[in-house]
């Protein structure tokens, strides 16, 4: 059902960012009097055509929801009617033409600033952003960081929640910032500032990057009581229910939550005796925690069972924002900016070996994210379509031959040097555009795979 659920709502995804790029290209196309001969969302068998007359445009869905094209009256793709030459692609002046191919990557920088605009308008509700203690030499520690600590805001950009606040340090460190500069209310209530000095290169990669910062979410102190159990996990097994709650785990007090995640993860494949209460009676129970093998090769044991939290320790964390229609338009547009530099300045350090090709995302990665920012609410997968918007613009407006950023690089040396590139050139860089692009698909679903098994 997960994978049912991811690749439904990566083909939703892809299906709305696809269509609004392909219809940006048509529109562009039909307001400078060019013909639009098909209309197509994915490629492949026609699943379904409407046409209203044999002269107007096909529209079309095909069977590969994985891109779609615009076909437009053009003489390099074969004979054109005498009548429809004025209308074909090849002939409209280098203004034009620029204009029909910068719009497929514009429109989705332009979709990208409205489901920005709908998720600032809409709201979200999140955590306060309070600080657990740093680790001893991270930034954090060093920067005076203490548990506790609530983040005001982060260079002057208020920041309600904590994914706000972690974004904003994101933000301001990717956008080159020299220092970052915490304005936070600590324990006793005071409002102080914590200034971050950022070293150089800061940013590798985000994992790197977060665990060398050290902000990490304060976590309270949580009985140890049942929550949600794993149909199949060791819990279940075992008879354990949920508002069971933990005493004792052979002969040793259980305290708090964290204390009973910790002696279980150090206990694979071992019997627990575990003391419960459940509806007021003590209970023997003995639990068996399975082996799970983590990303970093440990093994640890895991019962398949989550922590019930009390509902006044969900609402004294929990914090909602919103802005008003008008606010949130310059909002927007920051975030799309924002978004759309780092996307740049990721893909030229990846380029240059300044940060790990792990950043990439292939197919699956984001059918991944499809599903699970859909099942966490409709404001996630408005941020993940505007994220994926994003991406799909830029990739779109770089200079690389068969995207459109190789063909607004074509006009560009037009516009040079007066006449057209030769079609024997364009075919010759067009291939070897196709194989960068083939090769860098291959390395993103090898990290896809990759990820996968671990």
């Amino acid at each position: 059902m997960d994978i049912l659920n991811s690749l439904f709502y990566f083909i939703v995804a892809i299906g709305i960012l696809v269509s609004f790029h392909e219809f940006g290209h048509f529109w562009v196309a039909r307001k400078v009097g060019v013909k639009v001969l098909r209309f197509s969302i994915g490629f492949g068998k026609v699943l379904w055509l409407h046409q209203s007359s044999p002269e107007s445009t096909e529209y079309v869905i095909s069977a590969i929801p994985l891109g779609g094209y615009v076909k437009m009256v053009d003489e390099r793709e074969g004979e054109v009617k005498p009548e429809d030459l004025p209308y074909a692609f090849n002939r409209q002046p280098l203004w034009a033409r620029t204009a029909i191919v910068a719009a497929g990557p514009i429109f989705n920088l332009i979709l990208a600033v409205f489901f920005f605009w709908c998720v600032f308008i809409i709201g979200e509700t999140g955590m306060r952003p309070v600080v657990a203690a740093p680790e001893p030499g991270t930034l954090a520690a060093q920067a005076g960081f203490e548990e506790g600590d609530e983040i005001l805001s982060v260079n002057n950009e208020t920041t309600p929640t904590w994914t706000e606040a972690i974004s904003q340090v994101f933000e301001q460190t990717m956008t080159g910032a020299k220092k970052l500069e915490f304005e936070v209310k600590n324990n006793e209530g005071f409002e102080v500032e914590r200034i971050v000095l950022l070293p150089e290169g800061a940013i590798e990669d985000t994992k790197s990057f977060y665990n060398k910062m050290g902000l990490k979410p304060w976590s309270p102190t949580i009985p140890p009581v049942i929550g949600k159990l794993l149909p199949n996990g060791a819990a279940a097994e075992a008879g354990l229910q949920s508002g069971d709650i933990l005493l004792q785990a052979d002969d040793e007090k259980i305290d708090d939550w964290m204390q009973w995640v910790n002696y279980v993860q150090a206990r694979p494949g071992q019997p627990i005796k575990l003391l419960i209460e459940r509806d007021g009676v003590r209970l023997n129970v003995t639990v068996t925690p399975k082996e799970i093998t983590t990303k970093d090769g440990r093994t640890i044991g895991r019962i398949g069972a989550s922590v019930k939290i009390p509902e006044q320790l969900i609402e004294s964390l929990r914090v909602s924002y919103s802005l008003d229609p008008i606010q949130a338009i310059p909002k927007a547009f920051e975030k799309t900016w924002f978004y759309s530099i780092s996307t740049l300045e990721m893909m030229g350090k990846m380029l240059i070996g300044k940060a790990s090709v792990q950043n990439l995302s292939g197919p699956i990665s984001i059918a991944q994210y499809a599903g699970e920012s859909a099942e966490m609410g409709l404001v996630p997968f408005l941020k993940y379509l505007a994220l994926i918007s994003v991406s799909l613009g830029i990739l779109n407006l770089l200079p690389i031959p068969v995207l459109d950023g190789g063909h607004l690089l074509f006009f560009a040396i037009e516009a040079v040097k007066g006449n057209p590139v030769s079609e024997k050139v364009q075919i010759f860089f067009q291939q070897l555009g196709l194989l960068m692009l083939l090769s860098l698909m291959m390395l993103a679903m090898f990290l896809d795979v990759e990820r996968l098994f671990q």
